[in-house]
């Protein structure tokens, strides 16, 4: 290469990098809250539809931790346009009750510009909006639950500062554009028939239920319903119609188009009867499950008896030489002592009983030498620990001990040496 263009490259090479680093520097002075939306997801919405002004909706699933944001298209309806991970969510599944318990919420939530906090300690944030209307018709208390930055949750919804400041970018241009207001539906998971048989016993579920009506009428709209509250109940409402569905208080669950209505309607009871097929594949699982666990554990305690049985039996060496398998010792009990101390008081002397009178007119009688008193009793003296037996000497040379086992033709003992090797090279007179 010639040194003339080795040196051009060279130049943009070093003009590039510092371009990029000018950027860098200039993004970072440029204060986090005013920062613009990366051009990455720009072009994303030009290619949805989508304008970086458009109205946003957000959706929250705390099983699966995801927050999606969803932008309206020109057609009115509103597309997805990114999916964050939730950073952490605190408590467990279902709604918030009360200030304390660290619940983060559920249910639909709506937030307006004066919400927004860019001067937030958890990065950017801003407030939910809880309690709505519904959990105050329900005695719910609490305040300051925030989407925000920092990863770290008491009963928010954290998310990492990037993600943070993409939303609240995304947020703010909405409302720069006109949007008064955005909704926020916050739900324990998706509201699938699955996850409905999953939880059926929670306590939760009659609430989970509302909730999935205004889930469901966004999958089927893709527009964001308008939502009240009406006998401490959940309702939803399009001014474009007047058909209802019922809902299991004194209000309509919906009001609105016909076409939207019947749609609703068939999806309920569709789902109604996923849920119960579901729900009776669960069971059968959880049956077999435990039948299985009954199997083994039969099975275990047939072996274990089993064992002990082989275990109680003679060895074929004991059982060739006619032993028997000895049961183990039993444990020797320890008398108590104070049982002992009462039983040796109690023994007392008994005193001989008192002479009777003798009668004057038995004068043989008188006159024979009286007999001697009856001895006294004495209390019997406490036996003293027996001496242990001396050990028995080693047997003599030429003597067969008694053993276990003998032979037909064994004597029990035979004593001297002669008589156990008979002589074999004659005898004395020989």
């Amino acid at each position: 290469m010639p040194i003339g263009n080795f040196l051009s490259l060279r130049r943009v090479v070093v003009i590039a990098c510092a371009a990029a680093l000018l950027g860098a520097c200039q993004d970072s002075m440029v204060p986090k809250d005013i920062r613009p939306v990366s051009n990455k997801l720009v072009t994303q919405m030009e290619r949805g539809g989508m304008k970086e002004t458009s109205p946003i909706f957000i959706r929250i699933f705390k099983e699966e931790s995801q927050f999606e944001v969803w932008k309206q298209r020109s057609n009115g309806q509103y597309a997805l346009l990114k999916t964050y991970e939730i950073c952490k969510w605190s408590g467990i599944l279902g709604p918030k009750i009360k200030e304390g318990d660290r619940q983060a919420p559920e249910g639909f939530y709506t937030v307006t510009p004066g919400q927004m906090n860019p001067q937030s300690s958890y990065y950017l944030s801003f407030n939910i909006g809880f309690p709505n209307k519904y959990d105050r018709a329900h005695g719910r208390t609490g305040s300051n639950l925030m989407v925000h930055g920092a990863c770290s949750s008491a009963g928010c919804y954290s998310m990492t500062d990037e993600a943070a400041g993409e939303i609240f970018a995304l947020a703010r241009d909405a409302f720069k554009g006109g949007q008064r207001s955005f909704q926020i539906q916050a739900f324990p998971f998706r509201m699938t028939p699955e996850n409905f048989a999953k939880h059926r016993d929670d306590p939760n579920v009659p609430f989970w239920e509302e909730l999935q009506v205004g889930y469901d009428l966004f999958n089927i709209t893709k527009v964001p319903p308008q939502v009240d509250v009406c006998d401490g109940h959940y309702v939803f409402k399009d001014e474009a119609g007047n058909a209802t569905v019922k809902g299991p208080g004194k209000c309509p669950v919906f009001t609105g188009p016909e076409s939207v209505a019947v749609a609703l309607t068939q999806k309920i009871a569709s789902d109604d009867k996923k849920i119960a097929a579901e729900t009776a594949d669960l069971q059968a699982d959880a049956a077999r499950l435990a039948a299985q666990k009954q199997k083994v554990a039969e099975e275990q305690a047939a072996a274990a008896a089993k064992e002990a049985e082989r275990a109680a039996q003679p060895s074929v060496v004991d059982r060739l030489f006619g032993r028997k398998k000895q049961p183990a010792p039993a444990a020797t009990p320890v008398p108590e002592p104070a049982a002992a101390a009462e039983t040796t008081a109690s023994v007392k002397p008994v005193a001989a009983p008192a002479p009777a009178p003798k009668p004057k007119s038995d004068v043989v009688a008188a006159n024979q030498p009286a007999k001697p008193p009856a001895p006294k009793a004495q209390p019997k003296p406490v036996a003293a620990a027996p001496t242990p037996a001396p050990a028995p000497a080693a047997p003599a040379v030429g003597k067969v001990v008694d053993r276990e086992f003998l032979w037909p033709d064994d004597p029990d003992v035979v004593e001297g040496a002669a008589a156990i090797l008979p002589p074999t090279l004659g005898t004395a007179s020989d």
